[in-house]
């Protein structure tokens, strides 16, 4: 078939699935170069091949939208946080029934083989389901590694100068993320309220920014665990040019594994997304043991809201047909799935923990994450040299999706202070909360 029976049968496709030019609020671009203009601009929308909207859309799929994007199918010119919303606008057209009939017609139609790669068929490299069960130790030190180990030097790119791979502390949208990291160190420390000499606990540490801070800052000695292997050599470089190899350490081991180790104060930060709902009390089991009685638990976590609301039976059916949110599992976080909050709370509280504050950040999260993918778009050829296209591209999506979902209010980020009550039912907090403000 002539390219320019193709180029009408992709235009076609772009109307049915996104409308006439005149209602979009994007350009498109063909793989020839010819331009649809849209009613406003706010991104361009490229088909860069003859078959990309084939295997974009055959079988429909926010995976496979999401894949066209990371093969390079398709690329988005401009803000791609405002074209986060494509998929859920696709998903719409295509429930009625004369839409999804024409579309097929005229995917049909264009090349199943234009010499392009289909990243469908390199999904068995991106799994840990051979390793074993859904969250085995072994499986979950397999997710880790796969996220964290993509290595060291892409991190560094675009994170602050001390790696902090979590929320920061936004006093205002122009502070630095440098700053802004520090001053979310601090929050955890004063929420804490880390004395010294106190044996405090960093579950799920990273690369050791939060036991270095209060190692330094609060006196205590601070141990760190994390299943990562590339983040505790470096987390271990900095502990020893920081001079605190004699108070803080980090070490490669599972939360479940925490043996007789105790503790006065423990931290959790972006580490409980990981776990999984159904091992929450597993989790909450393992932090309540190693806790002193009278001791503090900070868990930062992210939760789902949409979680928080009960589906319909249609809405479980279209998510898996739909395959929502499985980008996530197959190319980001293996394995992780984001829970309710009161999940959280109702797994803690059950192992006897009690709650006594909570705080969201999730306008904080989401002025983060901007600021980590305008930090990895300046360092993208050096991103790509180090992790290759599909990384930067994976790692781009993956974070200025999540900076759209905070600020829709579809997911959270919560500070949870839990304290574990001695015999006499008492926790060493002062009666307000003034203590964490004086200074900040």
């Amino acid at each position: 078939m002539p390219s320019e029976a193709w180029l009408s049968h992709a235009r076609a496709v772009v109307h049915d699935v996104f409308g006439e030019p005149d209602t979009r609020r994007f350009d498109v671009v063909y793989w020839d170069g010819s331009r649809e203009p849209g009613a406003t601009a706010e991104f361009r929308l490229v088909i860069t091949r003859a078959g990309s909207l084939r295997r974009m859309l055959l079988p429909p799929s926010e995976l496979s939208i999401v894949e066209a994007f990371l093969s390079g199918d398709i690329d988005v010119e401009g803000d791609l946080e405002r074209a986060v919303t494509l998929g859920d606008a696709i998903n719409a057209r295509l429930r009625s029934a004369r839409s999804l009939a024409s579309v097929f017609r005229h995917l049909a139609a264009l090349p199943a083989d234009d010499g392009a790669t289909d990243i469908r068929h390199a999904r068995a490299e991106h799994t840990v389901g051979r390793t074993g069960n859904r969250h085995a130790k072994a499986r979950d030190r397999s997710a880790i590694q796969y996220h964290y180990d993509v290595g060291n030097d892409f991190y560094a790119l675009w994170l602050d100068e001390r790696m902090v791979y979590s929320c920061a502390y936004w006093a205002t949208p122009s502070q630095s993320l440098e700053s802004a990291q520090v001053a979310k160190l601090d929050l955890v420390c004063r929420k804490l309220r880390l004395r010294p000499n106190e044996r405090f606990l960093d579950v799920g540490c990273g690369w050791g920014a939060l036991v270095i801070h209060a190692a330094q800052h609060y006196g205590v000695t601070a141990v760190g665990i994390t299943l990562s292997d590339a983040q505790a050599t470096l987390a271990r470089e900095r502990i020893a040019a920081a001079g605190l190899s004699d108070r803080c350490r980090v070490e490669i081991r599972d939360y479940r594994a925490l043996g007789d180790l105790r503790f006065d104060k423990i931290s959790s930060v972006g580490m409980v997304e990981h776990v999984g709902v159904d091992h929450l009390p597993t989790y909450c089991a393992s932090l309540h043991r190693a806790l002193v009685p009278g001791g503090l638990l900070l868990n930062h976590g992210i939760v789902s809201v949409d979680a928080a609301h009960r589906p319909s039976r249609f809405d479980w059916l279209e998510s898996r047909l739909w395959k929502r949110n499985a980008f996530i599992d197959q190319y980001v976080f293996p394995d992780g799935r984001l829970g309710p909050l009161h999940a959280v709370i109702a797994a803690a509280e059950a192992e006897g923990f009690e709650t006594r504050d909570a705080e969201s950040l999730r306008e904080h999260y989401a002025l983060t994450l901007r600021a980590w993918v305008d930090r990895l778009l300046r360092e993208k050829e050096r991103a790509i040299a180090i992790a290759g296209e599909r990384i930067f591209r994976t790692w781009r999506l993956y974070m200025t999706a999540s900076a759209h979902f905070f600020t829709r209010g579809s997911i959270n980020i919560v500070q949870t202070l839990f304290a574990k009550p001695d015999e006499r039912g008492e926790v060493k907090l002062p009666m307000t909360r003034e203590d964490i403000l004086v200074g900040m």
